[in-house]
């Protein structure tokens, strides 16, 4: 940079894109003469005709300042929970020690599982910030329960909520669990809830305070105090909403440009919202939709599926090079198993398995029949023959078993109802299918269901040609820091744009480089 500041002026695209990649410098475009450039030296600036200039935007700056300070990172920039475990503790780890929130995939992982992560959490990180996911799960309550009991047991201060259709006493719990009367008499909120929603009307749950019905159970049940239930009833629901747009896993695939815009809209007219924050999610995979959330006005963003093939994440070799290969059209919606029986669909890669259309028969095959022994016996064999790989009645078994250490009330409405025991062994595969790409089992590679949304592929045409492009050069910390940084600097590009410069096209691409050569 020193060389450059020698220069009058930079004229070529290189120069002008080196004057522009350094963040912390201001740029001016300058005409001298007839000759029109860049210049990052004042004194140039002070002796020519200024056409425009872009101040420091160092990447820290994008963003609410809010969301980096009541979270205690260095950037308006969280790694989403990945469900399985997929966002392991070593990626939490990693992200935090990079300054940067992350929140631990415990959905669909073994209460027993979540404890000791959140423990080991806990004691790696002190008081390193991070979060746990908690996911809503009509059909077992016992693991919301679970979720809460271990985030309030280990000391975790906020929870990312997903996939909620409604408060639940347990969300509420952790919420109330945490509030008490700071020293000026305002309301300390100890546990910090970022809810996850693709609809107005969840997210206005969330702008709310929780619901006098539930509170009133709580306190009555001893899980919280009439005090905590007090403030509760001051205080929203959540301190951050989060805009789930055209996501992996779990989505409603809502366009940003729309969903973004209409929750901002929710929160400004909500009574008493107004300190809550709304970031993007879905679709966040490249530097240009980093810095198009945040000129839409986003707090923060949020990044999924790009975590998922980055050397931390908990997943096997080979689906990281699936994920790898992914282009922004290879996923498909899939049948959910946690929420199978309303008919909840998540976003898988379609490219390289066939679980996408599995699962989906699956589905058809639970509506059109009232129970396995209504199934005609050519569907029934097949299903056993190239599905299951065994007889359902084994599979019922391995239910029984699942569900008596998990949630045994599952298993007492399924000796009643027989559709509600088909679903439990359906939901075996749906279950196991994630586990099976997470471990890598080679035999059942076309039966992988990997949560995928098109930002993946977006990310692998970005990273094409670059060190970035192979899964092992993929750490979570620099992908989020190549994306802040990128988006910084496409940010000012837009800016002397706005202003009317008319910059070379090579000027308008970010392309990923070693952080070292930065």
């Amino acid at each position: 940079m020193t060389a450059l500041r020698t220069l009058a002026m930079a004229t070529t695209v290189d120069q002008i894109t080196a004057l522009l990649l350094d963040l912390d410098s201001p740029v001016w475009i300058v005409r001298t003469g007839d000759q029109v450039g860049a210049t990052a030296d004042d004194t140039v600036a002070a002796r020519a005709q200024v056409l425009a200039a872009v101040g420091p935007l160092p990447p820290e700056r994008l963003g609410d300042s809010a969301f980096r300070a009541e979270h205690g990172v260095k950037a308006a920039y969280a790694a989403g929970a990945m469900a399985n475990g997929i966002a392991a503790p070593e990626l939490v780890t990693a992200m935090a020690r990079a300054g940067y929130l992350a929140a631990y995939g415990a959905a669909g992982v073994a209460p027993g599982t979540v404890d000791a992560a959140l423990a080991g959490l806990a004691a790696e990180l002190g008081g390193q910030p991070f979060a746990c996911n908690l996911i809503h799960s009509p059909s077992e309550p016992a693991l919301e329960r679970a979720i809460v009991d271990a985030c309030l047991r280990h000391g975790v201060r906020c929870v990312e909520a997903s996939a909620f259709m409604d408060l639940t006493a347990e969300v509420v719990r952790y919420r109330a669990a945490g509030l008490t009367v700071d020293r000026h008499g305002g309301i300390e909120r100890g546990h910090r809830v970022i809810a996850k929603v693709s609809r107005v009307e969840v997210a206005d749950l969330f702008l709310r305070p929780a619901p006098v019905r539930l509170l009133r159970e709580l306190v009555s049940a001893g899980a919280i105090t009439a005090e905590q239930a007090r403030l509760a009833e001051q205080v929203p629901m959540a301190d951050d909403i989060t805009a789930e747009a055209d996501s992996g896993g779990h989505t409603d695939r809502r366009p940003l440009t729309v969903l973004l815009p209409e929750l901002i809209a929710a929160r400004d007219r909500t009574t008493g919202a107004q300190r809550v924050r709304v970031g993007a999610a879905g679709g966040i995979g490249t530097p240009d939709a980093v810095a198009a959330a945040f000129g839409l006005g986003a707090a923060y963003v949020v990044t999924g599926s790009v975590n998922q093939a980055a050397r931390e994440a908990a997943q096997c070799a080979a689906t990281k090079s699936l994920l790898a290969k992914a282009e922004f059209a290879d996923c498909a919606m899939s049948p959910s198993s946690d929420m199978f029986e309303l008919g909840v669909q998540v976003q898988v890669l379609r490219r390289g398995t066939m679980f996408a259309a599995r699962a989906q028969r699956l589905y058809d095959t639970y509506r059109a029949y009232d129970g396995l022994d209504a199934l005609p016996a050519p569907l029934r064999a097949e299903l056993e023959r190239t599905l299951f790989r065994r007889p359902l009645d084994e599979v019922w078994g391995d239910c029984v078993r699942y569900f008596t250490e998990r949630d045994p009330a599952q298993l007492a409405g399924a000796e009643q109802d027989p559709k509600a025991k088909m679903a439990l062994v359906f939901r075996w595969y749906l279950g196991l299918s994630s586990g099976w790409s997470i471990r890598g089992e080679a035999d059942r590679v076309a039966d992988y269901q990997i949560w995928c949304g098109p930002a993946m592929g977006a990310f692998n045409t970005w990273a094409a040609g670059t060190h970035l492009a192979a899964p092992e050069n993929r750490a979570v910390a620099e992908i989020a820091g190549q994306l802040m940084y990128g988006a910084a600097y496409l940010t000012r590009v837009a800016q002397l744009r706005t202003a009317g410069v008319r910059l070379p096209a090579a000027c308008a691409r970010y392309v990923p480089r070693p952080m070292a050569d930065r």
